[in-house]
């Protein structure tokens, strides 16, 4: 080896070690202080041991003009932000069609550089490993915690408002071309959340505060001085739907961050059934009585494989992936428990979103339905019911994938027609429980307005109860699912405990 060889190689080993937490033990010491992980711990979690191909390690901020060149490799390593390439999952997951290999491209913030901010060299890392994942196909997973823009950058000269990046439009051109997994633990604000919200699946720790401005942005705005745990935090994030699921720390985060890219990924080879009697026993005699739709899911897909979407937004509507005998499925189920199951504005928002990204990515999807309806009155208009409850009929018209439907028990008027991905005739094998009770709307309103001249007649309350629970037990007859599936109306009614081999069946 040459002298000349041997200076470039002690040269880039301290180089490179300049980027390691070794080096940065101040910065890291902070991380652990607060119970956070270092940039550099997360990719290794990510990793779970598999090589890391990165990119750009050597990188720093644009301010060589106004400080030490030596100190900025420390200080602004990486330009705060790890970007690379590693295989995940590959221990377990089969690969289906649309992946060649479990290469996954990861953008990794690291907040003890800058507070995270995003500045010159930091865009182009990211512009850069946003292209290669789309030459090559891979999804991504982006850890998002930081401040947002960066105006220290002192050595671009010759751009002005910096309103020429294109990593936000690089980022949301990705949509529906590989899966993009976000998430965020501490402070994300502005360039870092318009990025974590634009994600297909959205991950946050309880720890997090997450807003389009952070304190600075708004203070200049001259719209109030805030401390940043006052701006979006956790709670409000997953009630009002930016926060797919709340994950406990990083770790917990980065797990279900692996567990939802696997949905995307292909087959998990260890997977085991719900015992036979799983589904025995839940719904209560009394139809009008709630139960518990979770514990359906659980007793139809594989052991502990569902993982909820949304689980604090739209609660009216139940969603996640989940598998059957390993393969990937999305579920969309009724939430009895909250509005009776009626489908309202927030819950169809959600619902729109999660079927579209099932069909961008080809999976298909089983719905679970007891729903009286869409949620009706003057309040719900005001959110824009007419505009967003009629989305659900364009997304489901316009589904690609396999699409297989279980009555539960209701399935009336307008919602469950959208619960079955337009109407009871769009599911590829539409099926009920003998529980099962369909018409145009809900049996009571029906019994009222379809009647109101004959109940309007009985003066006496007892005769007129009496007259009404008359005509409601004949609406029942003629819309239980025995008698549907006579006219054909649906495919065929089966036991509750058949209910996960005749989906599989259905969609194998």
């Amino acid at each position: 080896m040459t002298k000349n060889t041997e200076q470039a190689l002690t040269e880039l080993e301290s180089r490179l070690a300049n980027t390691q937490d070794s080096a940065r033990s101040t910065q890291a010491a902070k991380r652990h202080a607060k119970g956070f992980n270092t940039a550099r711990e997360n990719v290794s979690k990510l990793c779970s041991g598999n090589f890391f191909r990165e990119y750009g390690q050597l990188a720093v901020a644009a301010q060589r003009q106004r400080r030490d060149y030596a100190e900025l490799q420390t200080e602004t390593a990486a330009d705060g932000v790890i970007t690379g390439i590693a295989p995940i999952n590959d221990g377990h997951i089969t690969l289906g069609a649309r992946f060649t290999s479990h290469d996954t491209a990861l953008i990794v913030n690291d907040y003890s550089v800058l507070a995270g901010t995003q500045g010159y060299f930091h865009h182009l890392k990211l512009d850069r490993m946003i292209e290669i994942a789309l030459k090559k196909r891979l999804p991504i997973i982006m850890l998002t915690e930081g401040g947002g823009g960066r105006p220290g950058d002192t050595d671009i000269s010759t751009i002005n408002s910096g309103l020429q990046c294109t990593t936000f439009s690089r980022w949301a051109g990705l949509i529906g071309k590989v899966p993009r997994i976000a998430v965020n633990n501490g402070y994300c604000f502005a360039g870092n959340a318009a990025l974590f919200g634009a994600a297909d699946i959205t991950i946050a720790t309880t720890s997090s505060f997450i807003g389009m401005a952070g304190p600075a942005m708004i203070e200049g705005g001259g719209l109030g001085k805030f401390s940043p745990t006052d701006i979006g935090p956790i709670d409000m994030q997953a009630k009002n739907g930016v926060v797919d699921i709340v994950a406990q720390d990083e770790n917990h985060a980065i797990e279900i961050a692996k567990t939802c890219l696997s949905f995307f990924q292909g087959h998990n080879t260890n997977w085991s059934a719900p015992e036979d009697d799983a589904l025995d026993g839940i719904l209560p005699d009394d139809r009008r009585f709630v139960y518990d739709m979770h514990k359906i899911i659980s007793g139809i897909v594989d052991v502990d494989s569902f993982i909820e979407i949304g689980k604090q937004y739209g609660t009216a509507i139940i969603q996640g992936f989940a598998r059957l005998e390993g393969k990937p499925i999305g579920v969309i189920a009724s939430n009895c428990k909250m509005l009776g199951g009626a489908i309202d504005v927030d819950a169809a928002k959600k619902l729109n979103r999660f079927m579209k990204l099932c069909d961008q990515f080809s999976i298909p999807i089983i719905s679970l339905c007891d729903t009286p309806g869409f949620m009706v009155g003057p309040e719900h208009e005001k959110n824009g019911a007419v505009r967003y409850l009629s989305e659900l009929f364009a997304t489901g018209a316009n589904l690609s994938v396999d699409f297989v439907a279980v009555a539960i028990r209701k399935c009336y008027g307008l919602g469950a027609q959208a619960m079955l991905s337009g109407s009871i005739s769009s599911p590829s094998y539409m099926v009920s429980w003998p529980t099962g009770e369909f018409g145009a709307m809900g049996l009571e309103g029906a019994i009222k307005l379809g009647f109101k001249k004959e109940l309007e007649k009985q003066t006496d309350p007892v005769m007129r109860q009496a007259l009404f629970d008359k005509l409601l037990a004949e609406q029942y007859q003629k819309g239980r699912a025995l008698e549907v599936a006579t006219v054909l109306e649906i495919d065929a009614v089966i036991e509750p405990r058949d209910s996960r081999k005749i989906l599989l069946a259905a969609l194998n």
